[in-house]
This record gives C-alpha cells, structure tokens and sequence, in this order.
C-alpha cells in the first residue's frame, strides 16, 4: 500500500511539475511606450415605419360622415429628414383623390364605399403617396414618432350590408 501511494504521490509530482505556472503582475520602472487604437461605427440614414388599423365601427346607413383616426409611428435616425406616404389601398378603381373600401363576402366584392384618409382633423388637405405634394414630413429623432393619420367615410348611399375593406400601404421616404 506505502509503494501505491508512493506512486501516486511522484505521478502528482510529474504532472505537477509539467503545469505552467500563474505569472504574477510585476512592476516596472524603466519607462513606458504607447499606442491608440481608433473605434468605429458608421450610422447611416435609416427609418422604420408601422401602422395600426383604422377601424370606422358599424353602422346602418351612411347618412352622415364617419370619422376616425388611426396613426402611424415612425423612427429614423437622428436628423434624418422623411416623408411618410399613403397610397389608394388595394381596390380596384381606387385612387389617392377618390379612395374606396369593397365588400368582403362572396358576391359582393365589387360594391364599394367612398373614403378618403386625411393629413389634418378638418380634413382639408388628403394625405397620399406624392413626395412634395402630399405627403408628410418630418425629421428623424432617433426615436418613434406618432403621426395621426384622420379618416372619413363620406355621407353617401349605403350599398348592401356586408363588411368593407381594403389594405393601405405606408410609406416613409428618406
């Protein structure tokens, strides 16, 4: 037994001895030299862009005007100028100046209903996908910034009750 553990004992010391040994920090005296290294990131232009639903509830006729509001949120980079456009959504015959809404249910998806998507709440200047003409602009903050988007169903006759709809694109321009 005094022989085993004689063995191990002088394995442990071998290995032991081929272990690199933990170099203490020493302190010098002699002087010193230096070098800077330099740390970079480039920022480019950037934007996002999300909208949220606009949803002009139920109703039976179409009597007098409907208005909701909705908004968009965008984030661009700080400084970074933008416009935000709105096209005529996806139904057929719809234009910025004339947007329409379709029915949704089997035979009736060509009926349709006049909307139209405003910049401001008196709904005097139509928001729509033209830079320099009626879009809306800002500048970039570095964080998300809300902009209401004010919608209207004008009074008009009420076509057959089914649920309308069409998708909106946003865009942001930068």
């Amino acid at each position: 037994m005094k022989r085993h553990l004689l063995c191990f004992a002088l394995a442990v010391a071998v290995i032991a001895a081929t272990l690199p040994l933990p170099i203490a920090a020493a302190v010098y005296s002699n002087g010193t030299s230096t070098s800077t290294f330099t740390v970079t990131l480039t920022l480019q232009a950037n934007c996002s862009i999300a909208a949220n639903p606009l949803n002009f509830g139920s109703t039976g006729v179409l009597t007098s005007a409907i208005n909701q509001q909705t908004t968009v949120s965008v984030t661009c980079s700080d400084t970074t100028p933008y416009n935000v456009g709105l096209d005529a959504g996806t139904v057929s015959g719809s234009t910025v100046a004339s947007r329409l809404i379709a029915g949704t249910a089997t035979g009736n998806t060509g009926s349709t209903i006049g909307f139209q998507l405003y910049q401001d709440a008196g709904h005097t200047t139509i928001w729509g996908n033209t830079q320099g003409t009626n879009t809306v602009g800002g500048t970039g903050t570095g964080a998300a910034q809300s902009i209401t988007v004010y919608g209207q169903v004008q009074a008009q006759t009420s076509p057959k009750p089914d649920t309308y709809q069409t998708t909106v694109t946003a865009t942001v321009y930068f």
